[in-house]
């Protein structure tokens, strides 16, 4: 984990959490009590009580600016005084310095997952979980996406049945009054807004594709398309292209004002037919089918979490303690993002368990000197990637560790 020290540095992440208000002690201040939340993210600690993985771990401890990292019953504890606000803060922080640094676009996926609760406690709603294949009580997150870094820019578990149609607004108004660039095409799926909203969202100028829900009705007038009005289009995907088999019809909508474009792909994409809707009336189809495909990314990005940072594993059945623990899942999940953006070319598509299997996971040898601190990485298959991207730069001076500057070299053992 100490090698992700230079970009939780570099780009301030440590100056946002020190501003979101987080609260701390005289013993542990807020920074390196974030840290510690961080550091066991970054590591795959199933739950904070499995403290036989990381009680004893110094490397742990020196990431977050301690000589070991603090006792099961501390991180159980400490969400008790994190309020929803600070965790918005810390977000918003995040999103301005990815703003600054070119990483966001003027496009964005959003989706929904849902983490299950496999307690009793009636405050909680029913959620369709596509991870699971049923419905399960629990909460309902929303994931806001950027398709080109594939940094998350926005969580929230707050979403109710009867408020997740407004979630497009929402994830609009988040973005605008926290200094983000003007969003012009959003993808997204059926179930984050109706029709009067989609309605609302062309008024204000912002393009989009979704997904229209389909019905019995719908579906068989997909299937009676004549083949002379269906078209076979290449779609390029990463490697390669794939070919589909679309129809391109206009449509009016109850609620919506004006025309969409709808779009129903036939073959190619699975066994049945799916439909998507679009403001978007000039673009060729074969690029907003490659835009939409895109919103896959999120998917894929949800899957990771659930996996790996072990997001469906519900912390508690309080919506503001999930809050936090989604926010530092978020923090750590951005912070391999970013190293999977630095890393020679071939490395930006892995995925934060690669990332973690092939270049963290791994010992070394830590040396304090006065003004330094030498971290001697033990031989892997991969170090010299990650040895190429960490030399690259001036070695950066870390606050929380003496305001020493930190050196990584490779060892000559395993």
């Amino acid at each position: 984990m100490l090698c992700l020290l230079p970009w939780l540095r570099r780009f301030g992440i440590d100056r946002a959490i020190e501003k979101a208000g987080f609260p701390g002690t005289s013993q542990l201040p807020p920074l390196p009590s974030v840290l510690a939340f961080v550091a066991l993210k970054l590591a795959s600690v199933r739950r904070y009580s499995c403290d036989d993985l990381w009680c004893m771990d110094r490397g742990l401890g020196l990431f977050a600016g301690l000589n070991v990292l603090p006792k099961t019953a501390w991180f159980s504890s400490y969400s008790d005084r994190v309020v929803r606000k600070m965790n918005r803060r810390l977000l918003a922080s995040l999103g301005s310095i990815w703003n600054r640094r070119g990483l966001v676009s003027d496009a964005a996926n959003l989706d929904f997952t849902t983490i299950p609760h496999w307690g009793d406690d009636a405050t909680l709603e029913t959620h369709w979980s596509g991870h699971h294949g049923r419905s399960l009580v629990g909460l309902s997150v929303a994931l806001a996406q950027d398709p080109d870094s594939g940094l998350i820019l926005r969580s929230d578990p707050s979403t109710r049945r009867d408020t997740a149609s407004d979630t497009v607004l929402e994830f609009l108004d988040f973005f605008r009054k926290n200094g983000g660039p003007k969003l012009r095409y959003l993808a997204f799926d059926s179930r984050v807004t109706t029709y009067a909203n989609l309605s609302r969202l062309n008024q204000d100028g912002v393009l989009f594709v979704t997904v229209r829900r389909r019905g019995k009705r719908l579906l068989k007038q997909a299937r009676d398309i004549a083949p002379k009005d269906r078209r076979r289009i290449s779609v390029p995907v990463r490697n390669g292209s794939r070919t589909v088999e679309a129809h391109d019809a206009r449509v009016r909508l109850r609620g919506y004002q004006g025309e969409l474009r709808q779009i129903t792909l036939l073959r190619g994409h699975s066994r049945r037919p799916a439909l998507l809707l679009t403001n978007d009336l000039e673009t060729p189809m074969p690029a907003i089918l490659r835009r939409y495909a895109r919103r896959w990314l999120v998917e894929k990005s949800i899957s990771e979490q659930l996996a790996f940072f072990h997001l469906n594993r519900l912390s508690s059945s309080m919506v503001i303690k999930v809050d936090f623990d989604l926010a530092m899942t978020v923090t750590a999940y951005n912070l391999y993002r970013l190293l999977a953006l630095d890393l020679p070319p071939g490395h930006s598509h892995m995925t934060a368990r690669t990332l973690f299997e092939r270049m963290l996971s791994t010992g070394a040898t830590v040396r304090l000197d006065e003004d330094t601190c030498v971290v001697t990485l033990r031989k892997k298959r991969n170090l010299p990637a990650l040895l190429e991207t960490l030399q690259a730069r001036k070695p950066v001076r870390i606050p929380w560790i003496g305001n020493r500057r930190i050196v990584y070299e490779g060892d000559t053992r395993s």
